[in-house]
């Protein structure tokens, strides 16, 4: 009997080689980009041009230093992270309140707004920009991170419906009767037993999310001009001249901006996975 564990543990060993050869190589793909990000920041100048591929043949902080002296960086990181953070907040919220209503409330018309919020993830919203921009000028909010918020949050709110209807919708019905029964009201019930029980939904919606608006280049550059509105890939530009550009320091900073996705992304994957793969398996 051992040895027949034995035997069909290593035959499922050996199924699974070939996977995890695969996802190795693609591993060291996907690594590639970020290796040469990083070992470019501790390079001058000159040298990236000279020896762009190969590992420094002196290192130094310069660029490092150079960046945190500039004080202006830590103004276009919190900007950055406040347009990120109101926005996430504002989509889950609204998408959480949203999903609850729509997955209890089953008329034609219920299915009519959850096909607009379907709409919403096919078409996309650059496609507005001038409208937006029109939009933002009548309410003076050019050149402040408020003209970021609602687009942002009109961005998330698509995917953030359709996920989290799904998950809502496939919660046990006997929760919210026994709810019922001890008083509770709809406001309560999304509250303490909806929000606890999506929480994987709500991390793959967030980081869903977050990279396209960490990322975001194009309404910054339209909307703000501002130097202390800027955010941080928008300050990028400052760097980029029309016949040249200091690339260890556009290097630097990107390898800056890249950390705290990395980090959240790290610390809420396994959220994030539970989220992706809830509901594939039944039974």
């Amino acid at each position: 009997m051992a040895k027949e564990k034995k035997t069909r543990s290593l035959r499922i060993m050996n199924m699974h080689i070939p996977y995890h050869i695969v996802m190795i190589i693609w591993s060291f793909i996907a690594a590639f980009p970020l290796y040469f990000l990083l070992i470019n920041t501790f390079k001058v100048k000159k040298e990236i041009y000279t020896n762009f591929f190969g590992l420094p043949k002196k290192w130094t902080l310069e660029n490092y230093q150079a960046l945190f002296a500039n004080s202006d960086f830590f103004a276009y990181f919190r900007n950055s992270f406040l347009v990120v953070v109101i926005s996430l907040f504002m989509i889950l919220l609204l998408g959480s309140l949203a999903a609850y209503a729509l997955a209890h409330w089953r008329t034609r018309f219920s299915r009519v707004v959850y096909f607009f919020f379907v709409i919403g993830m096919m078409l996309p919203i650059k496609i507005a920009t001038i409208r937006l921009l029109q939009i933002m000028k009548a309410l003076n909010t050019l050149n402040t991170l408020f003209s970021l918020y609602p687009v942002y949050i009109a961005m998330g709110l698509p995917t953030a419906v359709f996920i989290l209807t799904e998950f809502v919708h496939g919660l046990p019905g006997e929760l919210y009767e026994a709810a019922y029964m001890d008083g509770a009201g709809r406001f309560k019930i999304w509250y303490r037993i909806v929000i606890p029980l999506i929480r994987p939904a709500l991390a793959t919606v967030a980081i869903y999310n977050l990279v396209p608006i960490w990322n975001d280049l194009w309404f910054p550059l339209i909307f703000i001009t501002k130097e202390s509105s800027k955010t941080v890939l928008l300050a990028v530009t400052r760097l980029q001249g029309q016949y040249t550009t200091d690339w260890p320091k556009v290097l630097t900073v990107l390898a800056m901006s890249a950390l705290p996705v990395i980090a959240l992304y790290l610390t809420m994957s396994k959220s994030f996975i539970k989220g992706l793969t809830a509901g594939a398996v039944k039974g």
